[in-house]
């Protein structure tokens, strides 16, 4: 057969009817394992007879199936977000078409008997044509959905031939712009599956539920003579058609996934199933299951993995569902294709929403004003159909399927509609996603992407969004965008959500970094972007963008969002605890309540707490438990109430803290500023006060005690963020025009006012009028320097700014730090839900964030005081007058800002620190709304008060 298959807009031909995914005691082997392998630069140059058993294989490298010959040294990776990284000339795709030869020579164990079999491919990227034993099987396109041929009758005792050629652009691909890598090959389980005679050819469970009287409704639908059984129902050879009333039932949900065994089989196989109960209906105007609204705290799930791409090793896919269980994720969209079926087995189990989404995007067609967009294109109505209905029967028999989803972002047509009307009909109880319907005509959820807090606000009061739309219930698909550090604003979302019944969530964008694993000339890691392997076209670091980093270590985004987003809100409200529940469906019997009295950061008193248990949406207020006394001491103290898991789940151990609360018990007074009046002294070169050493001529502080330093003056530039990158009017660039990255620091005076220095300035950019006079006011004490820096604008300033404090230089020895204030994490303005009062440390190492892509990271807010100490216990203490912020690492602003990826930013031998007034916020325009204007830092008038004490000899 020529190549002409490549360019055919149809699915491919030769597969068997598309089933559910399920594993019987029928035999199975799989063909997972090292194949035999040959890149071809073109189609037509890929050799001929690859089929046959005589065919050499043996100057062919191998390859690793599942796998992506490009993360397997044959080719490279390449990044676009929406332009198809080939000319838009639908169906044709370059004749420069690299092509992947696969060969298997595998042996049927010795017990597999004469039978029908099915030869199984989970996932080929994009278009494969396969053969068994010299006979050609078929071709299939759609990457991430199954194909299966029956391979019964070809089968050999030994020595079986497979052979599968695999094109890395098809016409297939036109559906597959998806804001990925484009990666290629057999990425997913090749398996081959005896069918016996008389075996379960597919099978449909429908278990409903209805929550008025708890009663379950069973019914199987299968071939005559399918059976099933549920041991825990007393459900025996329940026959196919046939419908079972099941009384007192546990439904299933995301929060109590209760899943009843049973099997499904006839006489020649017996298949393992898991029933979870539930009902879904749209109605109200809400999304409910088993009769209740429920609100989604979501993901979108990309698969990846940086080693292996979308070939994920089953432990990553439950290390991903693991940590979104303990960071109160409820739900995923998997964005913008299936997932490995695996993965809905773990969803099913461990509890999750779930939107299953087709694979289908045809983005790049909006860079063409979507002429010839094939979700209108009747040349491709197979193909959009075939993906569809793939997909549905694959999964249906999934609990935690609650929508399903037409695709992304492919525009409008009647392919879309076509698709919608057939799944309608296929499934009609589960209600139907696509957010490209923006006037819902086809589907049953309204739907957007990145709608500012405003629209949200508007559209569930019902005076925005298409008239069809204001009475159905709104998710935001996509929302949040987690492009490094950010994004800011959840908990006005949250808000959002849970002021208006029809707002029922979202799912922020996305779960995880895209980086690849690669390492620099001197062997050391890092993650990789868009544009690090030479592709001419590419969309840089926009693949990373997930609140996970690539390796899966939290990134401080997941943090905040567990607690914008946990499931129980503790709070002291007029002098009585309140408690109340945001489940679902859940109660709070499962969880265990306690209290500890921290003063200045340190434990004084613990305890339990007793809280009836809630029910889901419930509130109950407590009186606050016993305290001490309040110290004589004035420090301040806090009261911290945590909810925490009782008993060991499958996803945390007990003692898991899923939720808490903090308020003050003894608020620090306004703190008195330290005795000064230590004499000012003066040499021909310096200035003495206290324990700070000053020029003379210039007013510079360059010695702490024993701390040789440079500093502190006024700052206002941080790395930029991806966010204040983002949008059509990005802060960075304005930031950038204003000149706050080359500020000049002229000095205005040095005045000797007694015991106390005043040293003033004026900073300001080169080419520009409007300026910030610091003034400088210190005065000291024996053992201590004080400092009140006042802040005033002068002029029209013409934009916000990234920051506003001071920065310094330290020995690099000071590389511990201990602080009083919010913590552990870094928090921002519109970030900071997370952060907690209390006293932390930590190495300045670690006090980094490694974002993928260097930016701003590290700031720790509302800081009473902070100690940086070197080994032997030297160090500065800073306090403030009343509350600061504080970065310290050991490279600039401009350094971090300059680097490429994390190897990037040198260690320097000094420590660069940084005592802030404020920040400007995140917000999230990498992709979406920018900073609130609550959170926007305006050049104002403004004082901050600093007291440094040294202490000991940490090195100069």
């Amino acid at each position: 057969m020529p190549s002409s298959y490549v360019e055919d807009p149809a699915p491919g031909h030769g597969s068997s009817a598309p089933r559910a995914a399920f594993r019987s005691d029928a035999p199975a082997l799989s063909l997972n394992g090292e194949w035999r392998f040959l890149l071809s630069p073109t189609a037509e140059a890929a050799p001929e007879g690859i089929e046959q058993d005589d065919f050499d294989d043996r100057h062919w490298n191998s390859i690793p199936v599942p796998g992506h010959w490009q993360l397997n040294g044959h080719g490279s990776p390449a990044y676009t977000n929406v332009r198809y990284p080939f000319p838009v000339d639908p169906p044709h795709v370059p004749s420069d078409n690299p092509t992947g030869d696969h060969r298997l020579v595998f042996d049927l164990p010795d017990d597999w008997t004469d039978q029908p079999a099915v030869l199984r491919f989970d996932g080929i990227d994009s278009c494969g044509r396969v053969w068994l034993n010299g006979a050609e099987l078929g071709v299939t396109k759609g990457s991430r959905l199954p194909a299966e041929f029956d391979v019964g009758p070809l089968l050999r005792r030994r020595g079986n031939l497979l052979a599968v050629r695999v094109h890395q652009w098809s016409a297939g691909s036109y559906l597959e712009d998806q804001d990925m890598w484009w990666l290629s090959g057999i990425f997913r389980d090749v398996t081959l599956l005896a069918r016996p005679a008389g075996g379960v050819r597919d099978y449909t469970i429908d278990a409903g539920y209805d929550h008025l009287t708890a009663r379950g409704t069973l019914r199987l639908h299968a071939d005559s003579g399918v059976r099933l059984s549920v041991p825990g129902l007393a459900i025996t050879d329940l026959p196919a058609g046939q419908p079972a009333e099941v009384a007192d039932v546990q439904p299933w949900s995301a929060e109590e996934p209760r899943l009843y065994e049973g099997e499904v089989h006839t006489d020649t196989e017996r298949v393992p199933v898991r029933i979870g109960f539930r009902t879904i209906t749209v109605e109200d105007g809400q999304l409910k299951v088993n009769g209740r609204r429920i609100v989604f705290r979501g993901v979108n799930r990309h698969e990846f993995h940086p080693d292996s791409g979308r070939a994920v090793p089953r432990e990553s896919a439950v290390a991903d569902i693991e940590l979104m269980k303990r960071h109160n994720v409820n739900a995923v969209r998997t964005s913008h294709y299936p997932p490995d079926p695996a993965f809905l087995d773990l969803c099913d189990e461990y509890g999750l929403w779930v939107i299953d989404e087709n694979d289908l995007e045809t983005h790049g067609f909006s860079e063409v004003g979507w002429q010839g967009n094939p979700s209108d294109d009747l040349r491709w109505a197979d193909a959009c159909l075939d993906r569809m209905r793939r997909m549905v029967e694959r999964d249906k028999n999934h609990p935690s399927v609650v929508l399903w989803s037409l695709g992304n972002e492919a525009g409008t047509g009647r392919n879309l509609a076509a698709a919608a009307e057939w799944t309608h009909r296929r499934d009609p109880s589960r209600p139907l996603h696509y957010e490209g319907d923006s006037d819902c005509s086809y589907t049953d959820i309204h739907s957007r992407m990145y709608a500012d807090h405003d629209e949200v606000d508007r559209i569930g009061q019902g005076i925005a969004g298409p008239e069809r739309t204001r009475e159905m219930p709104f998710i935001l698909c996509e929302f949040g965008h987690a492009m490094g550090n950010g994004p800011g604003g959840l908990l006005e979302y949250r808000d959002l959500f849970e002021r208006h019944q029809r707002c029922q969530g979202g799912f922020v964008w996305e779960w995880l970094d895209h980086g690849l694993t690669r390492h620099d000339e001197t062997g050391r890691a890092h993650f990789a972007y868009g544009g690090d392997f030479g592709e001419p076209l590419h969309d840089g670091t926009f693949v990373i963008d997930g609140v996970v980093h690539p390796d899966r270590t939290p990134s401080p985004a997941l943090t905040e969002f567990a607690k914008v987003f946990e499931p129980v809100r503790i709070t002291a409200v007029d002098g009585v605890l309140r408690v109340t529940s945001h489940y679902d469906t859940a109660s709070t019997a499962h969880l265990d309540f306690s209290w500890t009295l921290e003063e200045e950061g340190i434990e004084i008193a613990y305890g339990t707490l007793t809280v009836p248990p809630l029910a889901a949406g419930a509130t109950t207020d407590l009186p606050l438990p016993e305290l001490p006394e309040p110290p004589a001491t004035g420090a301040e103290s806090w009261l911290t109430v945590r909810a925490a898991l009782a008993a060991d789940t499958s996803w945390a151990p007990a003692g898991h803290v899923v939720a808490w609360g903090q308020s003050p018990v003894a608020p620090k007074p306004h703190p008195a500023a330290p005795a000064t009046g230590s004499a000012l002294s003066m040499t021909d070169t310096e200035l003495r006060l206290g324990p700070g050493v000053f020029d003379r001529a210039s007013g510079q502080l360059s010695a702490l005690g024993d701390l040789m330093v440079e500093g502190p003056r006024l700052d206002l530039w941080r790395a930029p963020t991806d966010n204040d990158r983002g949008s059509a009017d990005p802060d960075e660039a304005r930031w950038r025009a204003a000149g706050l990255h080359r500020l000049q620091h002229r000095l205005v005076g040095v005045e000797l006012l007694g015991d106390a220095l005043a040293v003033r300035t004026r900073v300001a950019p080169a080419g520009h009028g409007f300026a910030l006079r610091a003034d400088y006011h210190w005065s000291a004490g024996p053992q201590h320097l004080r400092l009140r820096l006042d802040v005033e604008p002068e002029g029209t300033w013409p934009c916000t700014l990234p920051r506003l404090g001071l920065r310094m230089t330290l020995p690099g020895t000071l590389g511990g730090a201990e602080w009083f204030g919010r913590g552990p994490g870094e928090a921002y303005a519109d970030s900071r839900q997370a952060a907690r009062i209390g006293r932390f440390s930590s190495t300045v190492d670690a006090l980094q964030t490694p974002y993928v892509h260097p930016q701003e990271n590290g700031n720790r807010i509302d800081l009473r005081w902070l100690r940086l100490t070197s080994a032997d216990g030297a160090g500065l203490r800073v306090d403030g007058e009343p509350a600061f912020a504080f970065t310290a690492r050991r490279w600039t602003s401009e350094q971090l800002d300059a680097a490429p990826h994390t190897t990037g930013p040198e260690p320097g031998g000094t420590i660069v620190l940084n005592l802030d007034l404020a920040q400007n916020g995140l917000g999230s325009a990498s992709c979406g709304p920018g900073v609130l204007p609550r959170y926007r830092l305006h050049p104002d008038r403004a004082s901050l008060t600093l007291t440094f004490t040294p202490s000991g000899r940490a090195g100069a």
